[in-house]
């Protein structure tokens, strides 16, 4: 039953996450994107890590989704919507992305971390989020770093094309 759920929440997730890339609206993919980090979280919950679950909902689909349609709120999406974003036609965007697919695929087929995080993940409970901070901030410390300023990168970014234009 459990792999049931996860195969239906996968399958929410995938086609909500193409919703987001290929949906017209900014609206209707930024609303994708929610019901995709959604699943994530229902994904969180089926692995044992309902502490993750909380978080993916309230940093997430909670702050950072309300900033992405505060924004596109702000901007004229429909000038923007108007112009054609790929000129040259979609088969570079094909190729550069079965490229990355394969990259990803081999990367985790090569990884000899992945047992190790798959038998920790496994294991549930209180322990899991003692080892989870121990993992984030040893092991990981730098990506999670560079997430942080990418993030606020993106939140200058956004206050930066949401400000008037004055003089």
């Amino acid at each position: 039953m459990e792999r049931a759920f996860f195969l239906l929440f996968a399958a929410v997730a995938i086609g909500s996450g193409l919703m987001v890339v290929m949906a017209r609206n900014p609206i209707h993919s930024a609303v994708s994107l929610i019901v995709s980090l959604v699943q994530v979280a229902a994904i969180f919950v089926l692995l044992g890590s309902p502490f993750l679950a909380a978080i993916q909902i309230f940093v997430y689909v909670g702050a950072v989704m309300v900033l992405f349609l505060f924004v596109i709120m702000m901007l004229d999406v429909r000038a923007e919507a108007r112009t054609r974003f790929l000129e040259k036609g979609i088969a570079p965007t094909l190729a550069v992305l079965v490229l990355l697919g394969g990259e990803m695929i081999a990367l985790l087929l090569g990884s000899q971390r992945l047992p190790v995080l798959s038998a920790g993940a496994a294991g549930g409970g209180a322990g899991s989020l003692k080892e989870l901070s121990r993992t984030i901030f040893t092991d990981y410390l730098l990506p999670f770093e560079v997430t942080s300023v990418i993030l606020l990168v993106a939140l200058i970014g956004a206050i930066l094309l949401a400000r008037k234009e004055t003089g």
